[in-house]
């Protein structure tokens, strides 16, 4: 089943939740803040993914620049990363999907309809 990070709050979050409706795609909700996935499953999301670390890091928000992770993140190890995104949900950029063999950040119509239909 595909896991669905969502902020209820972001407008983007609320594209993507719609899009996945409209088209019938099965999905289990997760609030990204209230239900951040542990240490153990962000781990295995960042290894999973071929994509480069920053690319799970919601770069433009406040908690992002508040610990200066844009200079820091280049001195982390993943341990590192897994735990801090797992401390802190609206570190991770979202909407974030998740099934056995994706990994999919952020809402763009056409990534949707290429992995998910």
């Amino acid at each position: 089943m595909l896991k669905f990070y969502c902020y209820p709050k972001c407008s983007t979050c609320k594209k993507a939740q719609k899009w996945l409706e409209e088209h019938e795609v099965a999905y289990t909700y997760y609030d990204i803040v209230t239900q951040t996935p542990s240490a153990n499953e962000i781990k295995a999301i960042l290894t999973k993914g071929t994509h480069p670390l920053k690319y799970y890091f919601n770069t433009s928000g406040q908690h992002y620049r508040e610990q200066n992770l844009k200079e820091r993140l280049a001195e982390m190890d993943i341990d590192e990363i897994s735990q801090l995104l797992s401390q802190d949900g609206m570190l991770l950029k979202r909407p974030l999907l998740i099934d056995d063999n994706e990994v999919i950040c952020g809402f763009k119509e056409n990534i949707y309809q290429s992995e998910l239909l």
